[in-house]
């Protein structure tokens, strides 16, 4: 048995195709298939059921392939030792983030990581929780920009920083001249939201009590708050936007956001880790960089509520 059998065996798991997996690992498919085949004949098990398509494990299979993943991590540690003793930063990190932090985040973090560490390998996955969250258990992300808390004990919080979420109004909406608004003012069939399985839409049904509602319907979902503010710009409707959103609006464009009651609502971002995660020292500077765009009030919950999230 070799950490390269182990690494096929992850990979072929990981793409559920031997072409695909073969390529992902720099070697020809026969060998990829060769190597996986000698693993099973020395363990005396199939690990892979190759009537299935795409390919799957077996039962014990399953449960090879996630001591495989514990291994190569534990292996990986060498590697990282070696790497943080170094004066330069170097290496590659795998980040997942939600889509409604990365339009705002991403920009300025990728050019102050890029003049700052040019032998640092960035690695971006754009996708919700859930799957940040599936990632970082199979070992396919170093770590994740996500809202919190999670209430997972396999996965550890960083809280970085606390967003306020402010109300996005239509100048044709009745609430355009108010400076601040009430939850229960919201008009459910007014309101545009992010599709299912975003963390951030559970927030705002949460602070609008719309669970509690029985007839309210929505017109159009969308995964892309951009869209949800041009949606409003075009019609009478209102939408939820987090700080970092709102941060570059224009004075016209301000008149359109209204602040919810004292303490504001907002949302907690937190930067997660695997319990077993390994590569400390990028990670750290990961999250001081993060610190370094985000504006210092925003660091403290000070006059503001963390909204309930419902995974």
């Amino acid at each position: 048995m070799t950490l390269t059998q182990l690494e096929y065996i992850v990979a072929l798991d990981t793409h559920r195709h031997f072409v695909l997996s073969s390529e992902k690992c720099f070697v020809t498919q026969p060998t990829l298939s060769m190597q996986i085949q000698k693993l099973e004949e020395e363990l005396g098990v199939k690990i892979f059921d190759r009537t299935k398509q795409p390919v799957i494990p077996t039962e014990i299979g399953a449960a090879l392939i996630a001591q495989a993943r514990v291994i190569l991590r534990e292996a990986a540690m060498i590697q990282q030792i070696i790497h943080d003793q170094k004066d330069t930063l170097s290496g590659e990190l795998r980040i997942g983030i939600i889509p409604t932090l990365a339009p705002y985040l991403l920009p300025p973090l990728f050019k102050q990581m890029r003049e700052k560490y040019p032998q640092l390998n960035l690695v971006i996955k754009e996708t919700i929780t859930e799957e940040v969250l599936s990632e970082l258990k199979a070992n396919r992300l170093d770590c994740g920009l996500v809202v919190t808390p999670l209430q997972d004990p396999s996965i550890k919080e960083e809280v970085l920083f606390y967003e306020e979420l402010f109300v996005y109004v239509s100048r044709k909406n009745a609430l355009y001249d108010k400076k601040y608004v009430l939850a229960t003012e919201i008009d459910p069939d007014q309101l545009w939201l992010l599709e299912e399985g975003h963390c951030f839409r559970s927030q705002i049904l949460n602070l609008c009590e719309l669970r509690k509602s029985s007839d309210f319907h929505f017109k159009y979902e969308t995964g892309n708050i951009e869209t949800l503010k041009r949606m409003v710009d075009k019609s009478d409707g209102i939408t939820i936007l987090p700080e970092l959103a709102v941060m570059e609006f224009s004075k016209s464009q301000m008149k359109l956001v209204k602040r919810l009651k004292q303490p504001g609502p907002a949302r907690e971002v937190s930067l997660i880790t695997h319990r077993n995660h390994i590569k400390t020292r990028l990670i750290k500077t990961l999250m001081e960089e993060i610190l370094n765009i985000v504006p210092k009030p925003m660091h403290k919950l000070q006059n503001k509520k963390v909204v309930e999230i419902n995974y």
